[in-house]
């Protein structure tokens, strides 16, 4: 049961190694270790990915990074061609922070317009795109309208946090953003994920990612039971 756990576990962990001071060294690591336990992605700085790309090559982990990271607030263009050097390094999936300004704000269709202009960047290289929306910042109306809006110009996923705000996730949170989008557009827990409780209490939610930097605690734990 308790390997079972950890299987059903592992395929839904984006591992992230986006700490200040991560080396190359750490990421390297990361990556062997993300080959061996199956999981879906590992989540590396900017200028780690081409080197997470080639250790991943043919595993079935893919190398996904960070654009706009942590505030969301670089100049779209400037976002853009971040996107395009991630891809074009190996990237297969961006986790991109929203624009938080343009959303206090209500500014949607500058919100929307740098969006879809992502995520189509994305899809023309079969990459998925998802959005931030660092919710502790929010209030109820803007997590919604920012799901809405995600969903509508070509996200894949809606994520809550970037780990680096004054909060991460919370089921109130997720439960909102699930209702938020359709079936098909993904919620990815992030910002505190750092026990095995916590980390079923979001398998049982149904939640379809997982980002954390306690992967190897968290599946120990499982394993063990």
């Amino acid at each position: 049961m308790t390997t079972l756990l950890s299987k059903r576990l592992a395929p839904l962990i984006d591992h992230a190694v986006l700490a200040p001071l991560a080396t190359t060294a750490d990421m390297e690591d990361a990556c062997h270790k993300a080959k061996i336990a199956g999981l879906a992605s590992v989540c590396v700085k900017p200028w780690m990915v081409l080197g997470a790309a080639a250790i991943l090559k043919g595993s079935g982990v893919v190398a996904s990074t960070v654009i706009g990271f942590p505030q969301g607030g670089m100049h779209p263009r400037i976002k853009l061609a971040e996107s395009a050097q991630a891809l074009a390094d190996g990237a297969r999936e961006l986790d991109m922070v929203a624009n938080l300004g343009w959303v206090a704000g209500a500014e949607w269709t500058k919100v929307a317009d740098e969006i879809r202009s992502i995520a189509e960047l994305c899809h023309r290289t079969g990459a998925k795109l998802k959005i931030i929306l660092e919710t502790c910042l929010l209030n109820d109306e803007q997590k919604r309208k920012l799901c809405a809006v995600a969903a509508a110009t070509g996200a894949d996923f809606v994520k809550t946090s970037t780990g680096y705000a004054t909060a991460g996730y919370t089921i109130d949170d997720l439960k909102l953003m699930r209702e938020s989008v359709p079936e098909h557009v993904g919620v990815k827990a992030s910002g505190g994920v750092r026990n095995l409780a916590q980390a079923v209490a979001l398998l049982d939610l149904g939640i379809n990612r997982i980002g954390t930097g306690s992967t190897w605690a968290i599946l120990e734990e499982a394993a063990k039971g």
